[in-house]
């Protein structure tokens, strides 16, 4: 039955339309930005959709027109939902008429008839390349299917056709869409809203068309109009001639309400004026720069509720920050051939390794240990071919190269190093004009060359590896994962553990890192007590601010 089609189909449109609200807001050009088509419409569509679904099982055709009719005034939202009101209510009207328990081409054809009667009606001065165009268009298709005697499921595919060619023409219609390379935004929603309808009824629900797959079978004009990802922003409000737009519903107290008078008074007061519905129930829109005196005249005539004013010159400029931001989140550079990932427990070596070229570092170390899928997603921000991961920690390790094998976007080798400092020796070896797999190779040797030390506070009760007792609290200094000095202060532990490396074999460069919970007069004592320890060593001191380790360093 057709009540039955439409009741099942009209929710399913409905949803196809707000799931590409977003994409019909962005085309938004015409002629000022007059809130955002895609939602105003879909607010409009869902009004309907609450109605209907509201009438008992069994209603008739005639009862779901009026559900239609009435829902989609009492929920119009902008210039582009009265207009979409507009046509559901002729559509609907239209196929009230329709004779048999399913809608031949005939009912087909007369319903989108009825439908450019009620909407053309509804707007005193139509503009082509718009919603009204397309409404127009695939009318006439249907008309050229009837007269063809084609099938109704030949001529819903037409209308279908028809709806995104006619889309596509717009551009050529308007030079304001065509200024701006994209389509008519309310074209382009009841476009979608037909696809999804009809889908629905061949059991397609909640397909969709690609559409420039649908319009660019013609010309080079229409495959080029098609292509509407790269929105061009529209912030050209200056000198447009009106503010506000202003909408509300309104009853009125006379049956004899003058609705000729009233849309020219509305008229008067700006331009895209619309007074759509049947005494006594109306919907009223129009931009002006005094949506006070339009209220104030229509409180007059009866009562007004549901009042929507809108400050199209802050919309506008929103709309265009958004897509701006949009348009530069979506810009991915090209992939470049190598890139890199490392791990750091502190801004400060963050920021050292991004001067030696790491493009992402993960934050993570002792006791806060980043996950595989941490790691995996630094290495698809990296966007390159071939990417190289310093986890700079051993327990983060298998980490890495877990993360490594399940990228399957780059080429991924995981260089062992286990602190940070090795991390700085491996960036300093890399050579550019090397392959991905030779530069792992000389930065593998490079960590091979540096010896690292580390100071930190014992948590527990232990022993040295030497024997020696620790106790909790007491400061400890790590060469090569074994506790080799002890005692109770950071700065008298950090220099016998230098000097005790020294001694075993002695080097030419320290560099070190200060953690966050010491000072920088602290690091200042250190560094001049290491100074008078060991004059002959060249130091390149740091801020590392990684937690529990108040120094950390290495040797070479």
């Amino acid at each position: 039955m057709i009540s039955t089609a439409v009741r099942t189909c009209f929710p399913v449109a409905a949803k196809v339309l707000a799931d590409k609200a977003e994409e019909i807001n962005k085309l938004n050009v015409f002629p000022v930005p007059d809130g955002d088509t895609g939602t105003n419409m879909s607010l409009t569509l869902n009004t309907v959709v609450k109605e209907v679904e509201a009438l008992p099982r069994d209603a008739s055709m005639e009862e779901i027109a009026k559900a239609i009719t009435h829902g989609s005034l009492m929920g119009a939202r902008g210039n582009s939902g009265v207009i979409t009101s507009q046509i559901l209510r002729g559509i609907a009207e239209g196929l009230c008429d329709a004779k048999g328990e399913t809608a031949t081409t005939s009912d087909i054809a007369h319903a989108l008839r009825r439908g450019v009667k009620v909407a053309f009606k509804a707007v005193r001065k139509p503009v082509e390349g718009t919603i009204l165009t397309v409404l127009k268009d695939v009318s006439a298709k249907a008309d050229s299917c009837e007269l063809k005697r084609m099938s109704p499921d030949e001529t819903l595919d037409a209308i279908v056709v028809e709806a995104y060619e006619s889309v596509a023409r717009t551009p050529e219609l308007l030079p304001v869409l065509k200024e701006n390379g994209v389509v008519d935004s309310g074209a382009f929603g009841l476009a979608t809203f037909i696809e999804g309808f009809v889908n629905a009824l061949k059991g397609k629900e909640g397909q969709v068309s690609d559409f420039k797959t649908t319009v660019e079978s013609t010309d080079d004009a229409k495959s080029h109009v098609s292509d509407v990802v790269d929105i061009e922003l529209n912030d050209d409000w200056e000198g447009s001639q009106y503010r506000y737009c202003t909408e509300f519903l309104f009853k009125a107290d006379s049956p004899d309400f003058d609705e000729e008078g009233t849309l020219k008074f509305l008229s008067s007061m700006g331009d895209c004026e619309l007074l759509v519905g049947t005494n006594p129930d109306y919907k009223i829109h129009v931009h002006s720069n005094r949506p006070d005196q339009v209220l104030g005249h229509m409180l007059e005539l009866g009562q007004i509720f549901k009042v929507f004013i809108h400050n199209m010159d802050l919309e506008a400029h929103e709309r265009t920050e958004k897509i701006a931001a949009d348009k530069k989140a979506a810009a991915k550079p090209e992939r470049k051939e190598l890139g890199f990932v490392a791990v750091a427990a502190g801004s400060g070596e963050a920021d050292i390794l991004k001067s030696l070229g790491v493009d992402v570092v993960v934050f993570g170390g002792q006791t806060m240990n980043p996950s595989t899928a941490d790691i995996l997603a630094a290495i698809e921000e990296v966007n390159a071919k071939n990417v190289i991961v310093l986890p700079d920690n051993g327990n983060i390790r298998m980490a890495a190269e877990a993360a490594a094998n399940a990228c399957d976007t780059a080429k991924v080798t995981v260089v062992p190093t286990k602190t940070v400092l090795q991390a700085f020796a491996a960036m300093f070896a890399v050579d550019t004009g090397l392959s991905a797999e030779e530069n792992a190779e000389e930065m593998t040797d490079a960590i091979a060359a540096i010896r690292d030390g580390e100071v930190t506070t014992a948590v527990r009760d232990s022993a040295a590896a030497d024997g020696t007792p620790i106790h909790a609290n007491d400061v400890m200094g790590i060469e090569g994962g074994e506790i080799v000095v002890v005692g109770k202060d950071v700065q008298d532990v950090c220099v016998r553990l230098i000097n005790k490396m020294q001694e075993d074999e002695e080097g030419d460069t320290l560099t070190i890192l200060a953690g966050k919970d010491m000072s920088d007069e602290d690091f200042e004592k250190l560094i001049s007590a290491i100074e008078e320890a060991q004059p002959d060593l060249e130091i390149d001191s740091h801020r590392g601010e990684q937690p529990l380790y108040p120094v950390v360093f290495s040797i070479e």
